[in-house]
């Protein structure tokens, strides 16, 4: 699973990597701890435009659909198993037209004993951007006038599968990395067969996954509160199990 990630970088930065043609207002600034229900950028293709727009938004993290009553639904879905997305009606729709990437620094993980929790930062040795593959939804808020700038909200989730390589002694879920040769496919809105481009990420992933470093880092990063460079700092403590 991936329940806290970083982003150290402004997402417009990630700009060139991904061949943004928008910048929404109100990208988020960087930071070491986002969790459920934050805001983050991610990138989509706007299936309203033709050609499709390819955009840098800021989103609600935790998938709201638009048939929610309210935002609390989101809160329970910040991640979608990627095996399983056809069988959830909160993710079938988006699966077929609203497919996001998720620029992140690296992400935290837990590896559970019974001596207790030992958090990891997750990342790119080379420092590069690491891409999660994610699903978007826009939602409508009933309370809110027809008029409201922020009737409409933007949220996202990110796809998992089962871990692979080293990471699979950290925890038995990872996040689908993104290769960003499969970007292009993926973000495009009008794909007739999405379960095929999701299966060639999801093998893609493994791969992605062998060029990642973990290290454990301050139990701190489990307190929402707390949100400084030195989260990611490695501390003494057991290696990758």
């Amino acid at each position: 699973m991936c329940g806290r990630f970083v982003v150290a970088r402004v997402g417009t930065e990630l700009v060139g990597m991904l061949r943004v043609d928008l910048v929404g207002d109100d990208v988020p600034a960087p930071s070491f701890n986002v969790a459920p229900t934050d805001k983050a950028a991610i990138v989509l293709d706007s299936a309203k435009s033709e050609p499709p727009v390819r955009r840098l938004e800021p989103a609600r993290w935790g998938l709201v659909p638009g048939w929610a009553k309210d935002l609390s639904i989101g809160a329970r879905a910040f991640n979608a198993r990627s095996e399983e997305l056809e069988d959830k009606p909160m993710f079938r729709a988006a699966l077929e037209k609203r497919r996001a990437i998720v620029p992140v620094t690296g992400y935290y993980e837990w590896h559970r004993t019974d001596a207790g929790k030992t958090p990891y930062f997750i990342h790119p040795a080379a420092g590069d951007p690491l891409l999660f593959a994610g699903l978007y939804e826009w939602w409508k808020d009933p309370s809110k006038p027809t008029d409201a700038d922020d009737r409409w909200v933007l949220s996202f989730t990110i796809l998992t599968r089962a871990s692979s390589g080293g990471l699979g002694s950290i925890h038995d879920r990872m996040p689908v990395f993104m290769d960003p040769d499969h970007a292009d496919a993926w973000l495009d809105p009008t794909v007739d067969y999405p379960r095929d481009i999701l299966d060639a990420a999801v093998d893609a992933a493994a791969t992605v996954a062998d060029t990642l470093e973990a290290y454990p880092v301050s139990a701190a990063v489990g307190n929402v509160r707390n949100n400084s460079p030195a989260l990611i700092d490695p501390v003494p403590g057991p290696p990758i199990p």
